[in-house]
């Protein structure tokens, strides 16, 4: 019956020493004909030289056919039957058994750690051959060849003897080795298969594990990007619509201002969330030309926004100005928006100074506010704590420095330093 489809047959359960119920099979059949010959050889020894009755040439078949049946341990001890075969050689018998048990000594014993055992074994086998055969034609009662009578010369009995033993010896050895080679190289093939698989299996978890990470980086990346983008865009309009809500009733010209730059603010936030969800990348296109609107060239309109929204903000450019990558112009704009965005979430009132320098490092950018004006409303701004984060992931990644932290006077700081090597040196600005 077979399995139904989807299921695999039960594994078959080894006899024994038999890894296959069909090799047991073989095995049982090779002792019951090699015990045959051996018994009969045996018994036919005994009976016809020795002449010791017949009780004791049936005890001759019998220990004959036992030794013949030692062919099923071959698989399990290959020495045992190659032993057997060397004790009836002597008496004309035990061929099959002698060539079956030399096959398997070769082919199961290890070449070449074992190589010792089994050229011993078949050595001795070899001349044991060789006086089996000299013995039954010198045997006593036949005439001695003699060339004066047309007989065969001696030279020509030692001969035929010796192709008698390598007949008998070479090739199930020379067999057996090839088949036990062929074998190792099979399970050789098998382990590498196996190992192989394994690699693959592990590289593919790697690969997964990779995509997931790069996965998490993309979403990473984004967010600090959506981050950028909206945190300052809509704390602009925040505090523009707060200043809106105060003045509509008292100076409707200015309330009309306001609300202009609210709209204002609010279309450069969907241009720049729509170039970022349309492209999903930090720089441009290899090769585009033109300055970016958020490179260090944007950071007197960032300041001007500021001015707009009521903060007093200065701006301060020192030293030679040079062009840098554009993600490195990129991520200097961002770091001087998060940190106007700090001030405006939580230093409402306070002097805010905004520092570009161009030192022989590199660019520095700092963006320090002063301490918080109490008598000053402060606007309700959520704060989500990632943004630092993310602009120090940015310097750090560009391989710059990033620092962040209160001042003595109770101000607060924002300050990164990118490194000189990301500067464009065919390029300079007067």
């Amino acid at each position: 019956m077979s399995n139904p489809p989807g299921e695999t047959a039960p594994p078959v359960r080894p006899l024994w020493w038999w890894k296959r119920r069909r090799s047991a099979f073989l095995d049982v059949g090779l002792a019951a004909l090699a015990g045959l010959e051996c018994g009969f050889g045996a018994y036919r020894f005994v009976g016809d030289r020795l002449g010791m009755g017949l009780p004791m040439a049936v005890l001759a078949l019998v220990v004959g056919v036992l030794a013949g049946a030692s062919l099923v341990v071959r698989r399990r001890w290959p020495a045992v039957p190659v032993l057997m075969a060397l004790l009836f050689l002597p008496g004309l018998s035990g061929v099959i058994l002698l060539m079956v048990s030399l096959y398997t000594l070769a082919a199961t014993w290890e070449w070449p750690s074992r190589r010792r055992r089994v050229v011993a074994l078949s050595g001795l086998a070899f001349v044991e051959s060789v006086g089996m055969v000299l013995t039954a034609l010198l045997a006593p009662g036949r005439p001695v060849p003699s060339p004066e009578v047309g007989g065969p010369p001696m030279w020509g009995l030692v001969m035929l003897a010796v192709l008698v033993g390598v007949a008998l010896t070479v090739p199930p050895v020379v067999t057996g080795l090839y088949v036990g080679a062929k074998r190792r190289l099979v399970e050789s093939l098998k382990d590498r298969a196996h190992g192989l698989e394994t690699e693959l299996d592990l590289l593919a978890e790697q690969a997964q594990e990779r995509a997931r990470r790069a996965r998490l980086e993309e979403r990473t990346r984004i967010a600090r990007e959506m981050h950028d983008v909206v945190a300052h865009r809509v704390s602009l309009m925040v505090v523009h619509a707060g200043a809106l809500e105060r003045i509509v009733a008292k100076d409707p010209q200015k309330a009309a201002q306001s609300a202009k730059l609210v709209a204002e603010v609010g279309r450069q936030a969907l241009d720049e969330l729509r170039e970022i969800l349309g492209v999903l990348r930090m720089a441009e296109e290899p090769g585009a030309g033109g300055e970016q609107p958020d490179g260090l060239s944007g950071l007197p309109g960032l300041v001007d926004q500021s001015k707009a929204a009521g903060m007093a903000v200065t701006f301060t450019v020192s030293g030679a100005r040079r062009a840098f990558s554009a993600e490195a112009e990129r991520t200097a704009f961002r770091v001087v928006q998060e940190g106007l965005t700090n001030a405006h979430k939580h230093a409402g009132g306070a002097l805010v100074a905004v520092l570009l320098a161009y030192v022989p490092n590199g660019v520095r950018v700092a963006v320090v506010n002063g301490c918080p004006v109490a008598a000053v409303e402060r606007v309700g701004l959520p704060s989500g704590g990632n943004g630092l984060v993310g602009m120090r992931e940015r310097v750090v990644a560009l391989g710059g420095t990033f620092r962040a932290g209160p001042e003595c006077d109770g101000g607060f700081r924002v300050e990164a330093v990118l490194p000189s090597r990301l500067a464009l040196q065919s390029e300079r600005l007067g």
